[in-house]
C-alpha cells in the first residue's frame, strides 16, 4: 500500500455518482470491488457496507479493527457551471502538489478515506482482521450510522478515516441538529412603471459550516439579507430570494429579484456598487473573492406582500449565524456555533434551512432554541430534526497511544491531538456500541463542501504511511 495506490482508487471513485441521498452506484461499486477480490461482504437494508478481510498468518489473535468512511458527498457547484453529479464525473485538475476541482466539490471528504480502506483491503499488509465499514448519507443527517445494527460489524476499535488535517489526532466532536422554518408568503400586484432587477452575493469560499465557521468567510445569504434591510425605506418590491443548499455549508451564493421604480432603478444600482465596495473592505482578509452585483432581470412572479417581505428580511437578518462560544477547556476550539445555510421559495412557501453544532448537549438545544425564537418571533413555523450526538474525548484511548507512538516513530515529532468542532459518525457509533475505543485522522483538505475543494498530496503520503504503520503494528 503506498499514496499511489490510494490516489488510483480515488480517481476512479470520482467517476461514480455518489451524491448524498442517491449512493446506490457507489455501494455497488463497493459490492463488486469486494467479490473481484474474494473478500465478504455484507449490505443491510440502509445501505451500509463492511466489507471483512481475515488475519494475515500470524495475526490471527489481533483484535479485529475497523475502518470507517462514508460513502457519500457534498455535491455543490459554482452558479453557471453546467454539470450533473448524477451522471458526469468530477473535474479535478493536479497543480502545485494539490489536487483540485475548481468549479465543484471535489469529494475527497470522503472519498479519500474510502480509497485508503480499499487500498489496504487489496494490499500484502501483514495485519490482524479488518472490517471496513461504509456509510451511507453522513452529510445529510447520518443515516447510515443512525440505522447501523447491532452486531453488524464486530471489532471493537474504530479509526474513522473523515478528518482534514494531516498530522491531527481527533479524540472528540460536537454534536448537532439542524432548524428548519417555513413561511407561507402572499403576493399582491406589480407596481406601474417598476423594473425589474436581480441583486446578489457571490463569490464568497463557502466552506464546512464546523470546520470554517470561525474563519469570517462571508455568508452571501446573511450579507444580501443585510443589504436589503438598509433599502426597505424605499419604494421596492420582493419578487423572490433564493441562496445556499445544504444545512453543512456557509452558504457562497444568494440572490433576491427585486421590483424598483423606473426613476429609481440608478439609485438602487448605485446603493449595490456601494454594498460591494462595503463587502470587499471588510472580508479583504478573510474571503478576498466576495462581490455584489445588481443587473437587469425578467420573473413572471407576482412580488410578495409588503407587510410579509418586511417580516422575511427582518427575520432573516435577526437569525443569528457564527460562533456562539468558544470551549473554555480546549484552546482554539468552537464550542457551539449555528449557521444560516439557505432560504428558497417554492409554491409560495419560503423555507430557511438552518443548523446548529455544539460539544456541549444542553447548549447545543439552547442555540437550536434561541434560533427557533428568532423564526416564532417572525411568525415563521420551525422544526428541529437530524440530531446526531457528539463524541467525548477519552485521552486514555489504546489506539489514540498506538496512533500517537507511530507517528512519532515515522516522522519524528508529536502529533496534534485534537477534538473537532464538525460532527463525526464516531458520536453515534459510541452511543450504539459503548464499549468501542475511537480515533480519526486524515490527509489535509481544504475548502470541502465547496467548489474548490483540495487535497494535498504531500500530506496524502503521510496519512497513507502513518494508517499502515498503525493497522500494521496494532495487537
Amino acid at each position: 500500500m503506498n499514496s499511489e495506490s490510494v490516489l488510483k482508487i480515488f480517481k476512479e471513485i470520482t467517476t461514480i455518482p455518489r451524491e448524498s441521498g442517491h449512493e446506490g452506484p457507489m455501494t455497488a461499486w463497493l459490492q463488486e470491488f469486494a467479490k473481484s477480490h474474494g473478500l465478504a461482504c455484507k449490505t443491510d437494508k440502509t445501505g451500509n457496507v463492511l466489507i471483512t478481510k481475515e488475519a494475515a498468518q500470524g495475526k490471527e489473535k489481533v483484535p479485529t479493527l475497523v475502518l470507517q468512511a462514508h460513502q457519500d458527498m457534498v455535491c455543490e457547484k459554482n452558479a453557471g457551471f453546467k454539470f450533473d453529479f448524477l451522471t458526469q464525473a468530477i473535474p479535478y485538475e493536479i497543480e502545485d502538489g494539490w489536487m483540485v476541482a475548481k468549479n465543484t466539490t471535489l469529494g475527497a471528504d470522503d472519498g479519500i478515506g474510502i480509497a485508503a480502506c480499499l487500498a489496504l483491503l487489496e494490499s500484502d499488509a501483514h495485519c490482524g482482521k479488518l472490517e471496513c465499514l461504509f456509510t451511507i448519507s453522513e452529510e445529510t443527517g447520518m443515516d447510515g450510522a443512525f440505522a447501523i445494527e447491532e452486531g453488524f460489524f464486530t471489532g471493537k476499535t474504530l479509526i474513522n478515516l473523515d478528518s482534514e488535517d494531516e498530522g491531527q489526532l481527533f479524540v472528540g466532536c460536537a454534536g448537532g441538529m439542524d432548524t428548519t422554518a417555513t413561511f407561507a408568503v402572499e403576493r399582491e400586484n406589480l407596481k406601474k412603471g417598476s423594473s425589474i432587477l436581480s441583486v446578489k452575493v457571490s463569490g464568497a469560499q463557502g466552506g464546512h459550516s464546523g470546520d470554517d465557521i470561525n474563519k469570517n468567510r462571508c455568508n452571501a445569504l446573511r450579507e444580501l439579507v443585510r443589504f436589503l434591510y438598509t433599502e426597505m425605506q424605499y419604494d421596492w418590491q420582493l419578487l423572490s430570494i433564493d441562496g445556499g443548499n445544504k444545512p453543512n455549508a456557509i452558504c457562497r451564493e444568494a440572490e433576491a429579484i427585486i421590483a424598483v421604480p423606473g426613476d429609481e432603478v440608478q439609485d438602487m444600482i448605485d446603493d449595490v456598487k456601494a454594498f460591494d465596495a462595503l463587502l470587499k473592505a471588510e472580508y479583504a482578509s478573510s474571503d478576498s473573492g466576495v462581490f455584489a452585483s445588481a443587473a437587469p432581470a425578467e420573473s413572471t412572479l407576482k412580488p410578495i406582500s409588503e407587510g410579509d417581505a418586511a417580516n422575511i428580511i427582518t427575520t432573516l437578518l435577526a437569525v443569528p449565524h457564527g460562533v456562539e462560544k468558544m470551549s473554555p477547556d480546549i484552546p482554539g476550539l468552537v464550542e457551539t456555533s449555528t449557521n444560516l445555510a439557505a432560504v428558497h421559495i417554492k409554491d409560495n412557501v419560503l423555507t430557511v434551512i438552518t443548523s446548529q453544532r455544539s460539544s456541549v448537549v444542553s447548549e447545543l438545544h439552547a442555540m437550536a432554541e434561541r434560533v427557533e425564537a428568532v423564526f416564532f418571533l417572525g411568525s415563521f413555523d420551525a422544526e428541529h430534526h437530524g440530531e446526531y450526538p457528539g463524541w467525548k474525548p477519552n485521552l486514555k484511548s489504546r489506539i489514540l497511544k498506538v496512533s500517537e507512538s507511530s507517528y512519532e516513530k515515522l516522522f519524528g515529532q508529536k502529533p496534534l491531538v485534537l477534538a473537532i468542532h464538525a460532527g463525526l459518525e464516531c458520536g453515534l457509533f459510541l452511543e450504539k456500541f459503548p464499549d468501542l475505543d475511537m480515533i480519526s485522522f486524515g490527509p489535509t483538505l481544504r475548502g470541502v463542501h465547496a467548489p474548490g475543494e483540495k487535497l494535498e498530496l504531500a500530506s496524502l503520503d503521510k496519512f497513507v504511511k502513518h494508517l499502515e504503520d498503525v493497522v500494521v503494528n496494532f495487537s
